[in-house]
């Protein structure tokens, strides 16, 4: 099990299931506020799965999601951008889902049986997520606006996947590999996130039960 790489796969559920929960409300159509809204819900759900599995049975697992120091996140740098433009958000909706969809396959042949079971319940719950990703994709495509999108998030997207495993993004999306934003650098945009969703924790005392 390569603990930092589940790390980075927490903290990029986590931070965008945060990002995906700012359209709540503002979306371009009803339904789009239920969509995001659901599947912020999963991501983060997928997230504290990992972070539990992470933690372990004597751990905490929303001390690994909420007590560590935004630098100390793994997160790509694509999960941190604060998109609230349309076509920017289902670019990156799309083009996490196909990076997300060849990562959680790579993990489900995992050594860790632990490791492989998670990933693939993840793989069965990111099923509605990937289709609703290829609606929009195939609604765009052709769409100046949403092509621009693509092309300016691809070397983003590209820092999603350890080097070994871009090559089938490259495949799957169809653009030529560039230099990637490689995750372990962080946006400017995280610490202020950082601070919204740790807020209500950071207000607490130490130990206080909920």
């Amino acid at each position: 099990m390569n603990e930092q790489a589940l790390l980075g796969l927490a903290d990029d559920e986590l931070v965008l299931g945060w990002r995906d929960s700012e359209w709540t409300g503002i979306a371009p159509l009803l339904e789009e506020d239920v969509a995001f809204s659901s599947i912020a819900q999963n991501e983060i759900g997928h997230a504290r799965a990992v972070y539990e599995l992470l933690a372990g049975p004597d751990g905490n697992a929303d001390a690994l999601a909420f007590d560590r120091n935004p630098d100390e996140y793994r997160c790509a740098p694509l999960v941190e951008l604060h998109l609230l433009e349309w076509a920017h958000t289902i670019a990156r909706r799309w083009l996490y889902e196909v990076a997300d969809e060849i990562r959680i396959t790579a993990l489900m042949d995992d050594s860790d049986p632990a490791v492989a079971g998670l990933a693939a319940k993840i793989d069965r719950e990111e099923a509605y997520h990937r289709m609703h990703a290829e609606m929009w994709h195939e609604r765009l495509r052709d769409e100046p606006r949403f092509q621009k999108a693509v092309e300016e998030l691809w070397p983003y997207a590209l820092g999603v996947l350890p080097a070994e495993l871009r090559g089938a993004l490259v495949s799957r999306v169809g653009l030529s590999e560039v230099e990637a934003i490689e995750r372990g650098t962080h946006t400017d945009e995280l610490a202020p996130l950082w601070e919204e969703m740790t807020m209500v924790r950071r207000s607490a005392p130490a130990g206080a039960q909920w």
